[in-house]
Protein backbone atom coordinates (compact mmCIF):
# COMPACT_ATOMS: atom_id res chain seq x y z
CA UNK A 1 0.00 0.00 0.00
CA UNK A 2 1.46 3.13 -0.85
CA UNK A 3 2.75 5.24 2.17
CA UNK A 4 0.13 8.35 1.62
CA UNK A 5 -2.53 5.89 2.02
CA UNK A 6 -1.30 4.10 5.12
CA UNK A 7 -0.79 7.63 6.97
CA UNK A 8 -4.64 8.27 6.05
CA UNK A 9 -5.99 5.30 7.83
CA UNK A 10 -3.94 4.67 10.20
CA UNK A 11 -3.15 8.12 12.23
CA UNK A 12 -2.27 8.67 15.63
CA UNK A 13 -5.59 9.22 18.11
CA UNK A 14 -4.83 11.57 20.62
CA UNK A 15 -7.25 11.63 23.29
CA UNK A 16 -8.28 14.84 25.25
CA UNK A 17 -9.59 13.50 28.79
CA UNK A 18 -11.76 16.17 30.61
CA UNK A 19 -11.23 16.14 34.76
CA UNK A 20 -11.70 17.58 37.72
CA UNK A 21 -8.59 19.93 39.06
CA UNK A 22 -8.28 17.87 42.09
CA UNK A 23 -5.42 16.64 43.72
CA UNK A 24 -4.57 12.72 42.62
CA UNK A 25 -6.85 12.92 39.35
CA UNK A 26 -4.03 12.96 36.77
CA UNK A 27 -2.46 10.06 39.12
CA UNK A 28 -5.41 8.24 39.00
CA UNK A 29 -5.60 8.00 35.22
CA UNK A 30 -2.05 7.53 34.52
CA UNK A 31 -1.92 4.33 36.90
CA UNK A 32 -5.45 3.33 35.12
CA UNK A 33 -3.50 3.19 32.40
CA UNK A 34 -0.10 1.96 33.58
CA UNK A 35 -1.98 -1.35 35.34
CA UNK A 36 -2.91 -2.29 32.52
CA UNK A 37 0.25 -2.05 30.19
CA UNK A 38 -0.78 1.50 28.14
CA UNK A 39 2.08 3.55 27.35
CA UNK A 40 1.83 7.07 27.45
CA UNK A 41 3.99 8.03 24.54
CA UNK A 42 2.95 11.86 25.31
CA UNK A 43 1.13 14.27 27.24
CA UNK A 44 0.16 17.94 27.64
CA UNK A 45 -2.23 19.24 30.27
CA UNK A 46 -4.37 22.80 30.32
CA UNK A 47 -5.79 23.98 32.97
CA UNK A 48 -8.44 25.98 34.62
CA UNK A 49 -9.27 26.85 38.19
CA UNK A 50 -12.06 23.83 38.45
CA UNK A 51 -10.99 21.31 35.50
CA UNK A 52 -8.15 20.37 33.51
CA UNK A 53 -8.04 19.12 29.58
CA UNK A 54 -5.16 16.49 29.59
CA UNK A 55 -4.04 15.37 25.80
CA UNK A 56 -2.18 12.05 25.39
CA UNK A 57 -1.44 10.05 22.58
CA UNK A 58 -0.73 6.18 23.93
CA UNK A 59 0.72 3.21 22.39
CA UNK A 60 -2.75 1.34 22.08
CA UNK A 61 -5.53 3.57 21.71
CA UNK A 62 -8.27 0.95 21.38
CA UNK A 63 -7.30 -0.63 24.62
CA UNK A 64 -6.96 2.97 26.22
CA UNK A 65 -10.52 3.94 24.71
CA UNK A 66 -12.20 0.88 27.05
CA UNK A 67 -10.04 1.36 29.96
CA UNK A 68 -10.94 5.60 30.04
CA UNK A 69 -15.06 4.33 29.06
CA UNK A 70 -14.76 1.42 31.70
CA UNK A 71 -13.05 4.39 34.58
CA UNK A 72 -15.75 6.84 34.05
CA UNK A 73 -13.31 9.53 32.73
CA UNK A 74 -14.77 11.80 29.97
CA UNK A 75 -12.77 12.36 26.77
CA UNK A 76 -13.17 12.49 22.90
CA UNK A 77 -10.34 11.82 20.35
CA UNK A 78 -8.74 12.74 17.37
CA UNK A 79 -6.38 12.47 15.10
CA UNK A 80 -3.40 14.38 14.95
CA UNK A 81 0.21 14.65 12.91
CA UNK A 82 3.38 13.03 14.81
CA UNK A 83 6.51 14.60 12.92
CA UNK A 84 9.68 12.83 13.29
CA UNK A 85 12.70 15.02 13.86
CA UNK A 86 16.33 14.57 13.71
CA UNK A 87 17.32 17.74 15.79
CA UNK A 88 15.98 21.15 17.55
CA UNK A 89 16.44 22.72 14.06
CA UNK A 90 13.75 20.70 12.51
CA UNK A 91 11.07 22.76 14.25
CA UNK A 92 12.13 25.95 12.27
CA UNK A 93 12.05 24.09 9.03
CA UNK A 94 8.55 22.79 9.72
CA UNK A 95 6.85 25.50 10.73
CA UNK A 96 8.27 27.45 7.78
CA UNK A 97 6.76 24.61 5.30
CA UNK A 98 3.08 24.73 7.47
CA UNK A 99 3.40 28.21 6.94
CA UNK A 100 4.51 28.10 3.25
CA UNK A 101 1.38 26.23 2.82
CA UNK A 102 -0.96 28.58 4.81
CA UNK A 103 -1.52 25.98 7.58
CA UNK A 104 -2.86 26.97 10.85
CA UNK A 105 -1.50 25.59 14.12
CA UNK A 106 -3.52 25.21 16.94
CA UNK A 107 -1.34 23.32 19.52
CA UNK A 108 2.00 21.59 20.05
CA UNK A 109 3.65 19.69 22.31
CA UNK A 110 6.30 17.12 22.55
CA UNK A 111 6.56 13.46 23.10
CA UNK A 112 7.86 11.78 26.19
CA UNK A 113 9.33 8.47 24.60
CA UNK A 114 11.47 8.91 21.53
CA UNK A 115 9.63 6.62 18.80
CA UNK A 116 12.74 5.07 16.31
CA UNK A 117 14.89 6.77 19.06
CA UNK A 118 13.95 10.32 17.67
CA UNK A 119 12.73 13.15 19.05
CA UNK A 120 8.91 13.23 17.92
CA UNK A 121 6.73 16.40 17.66
CA UNK A 122 2.96 15.77 17.96
CA UNK A 123 0.57 19.03 15.88
CA UNK A 124 -2.55 19.40 15.93
CA UNK A 125 -3.36 21.30 12.47
CA UNK A 126 -6.32 23.08 10.61
CA UNK A 127 -6.01 20.39 7.53
CA UNK A 128 -4.26 17.27 8.10
CA UNK A 129 -3.67 16.12 4.84
CA UNK A 130 -2.45 19.31 3.48
CA UNK A 131 0.10 19.58 6.68
CA UNK A 132 1.47 15.88 6.37
CA UNK A 133 1.63 16.57 2.27
CA UNK A 134 3.92 19.83 3.07
CA UNK A 135 5.82 18.39 5.66
CA UNK A 136 6.46 15.16 3.61
CA UNK A 137 7.73 17.60 0.62
CA UNK A 138 10.07 19.01 3.07
CA UNK A 139 11.71 15.26 3.92
CA UNK A 140 10.18 15.03 7.21
CA UNK A 141 8.53 11.57 8.46
CA UNK A 142 5.08 11.24 9.82
CA UNK A 143 4.81 8.81 12.18
CA UNK A 144 1.81 6.50 11.96
CA UNK A 145 0.06 4.53 14.63
CA UNK A 146 2.22 1.38 13.29
CA UNK A 147 5.67 2.99 14.73
CA UNK A 148 4.29 3.76 18.26
CA UNK A 149 2.50 0.75 19.16
CA UNK A 150 5.17 -1.25 21.52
Amino acid sequence: MPETLQRRHDPIIQFAVFMENKLGRLHDLIRVLYENQVHVMAMTVLDTTDSSILRIIVDDHERARTILRRSSFHFNESPVLVLEMNSSADIHRALCALLEAEINIHYTYAFITRPNDKCALALSVEDPDVAGHALSQCGFHILTRDDITR
